[in-house]
């Protein structure tokens, strides 16, 4: 990804998007999500294109008053971390650019590569969460 990329796309996070901890199950452990809602699709497709990810179409329960809707939902943990790592320079909303900064600090030192936790790991892992949705 170019630099003018990474700042465009970050410009799109900023307005359109969420940077935040997701589960995928319900028994699992919160991992990095990117989201980027918008009525532009060709824009969505655009940005897929730089980042990978799925574009979804949202349910509309009243196309005679709203446009359609879409979705691009960026989860791949390697994806997730090198867009951060691309746009946290140029992100301008605070709270945006420290949950990325956050994840990029601290996401893979408490996240085991076989997701069996000890009970102080663990312990690290659920404050990172916890610190995470303080921000």
């Amino acid at each position: 990804m170019k630099n003018w990329e990474a700042a465009y796309l970050a410009g799109i996070i900023d307005g359109e998007g969420s940077i935040t901890l997701t589960r995928m199950h319900k028994t699992e452990h919160r991992r990095p999500c990117i989201t980027i809602a918008s009525s532009d699709k060709e824009l969505l497709i655009y940005i897929q294109s730089l980042t990978g990810g799925t574009v979804n179409k949202k349910k509309n329960y009243k196309p005679d008053l709203h446009k359609d809707s879409f979705t691009l939902n960026i989860k791949k943990k390697e994806t997730v971390l090198f867009v951060l790592k691309s746009i946290s320079p140029y992100l301008r909303i605070e709270k945006k650019r420290t949950r990325a900064l956050w994840i990029l600090e601290h996401y893979e030192k408490v996240t085991l590569r076989n997701g069996k936790y000890n009970p102080e790991s663990l312990k690290k892992k659920l404050l990172f969460e916890k610190l995470f949705f303080q921000l």
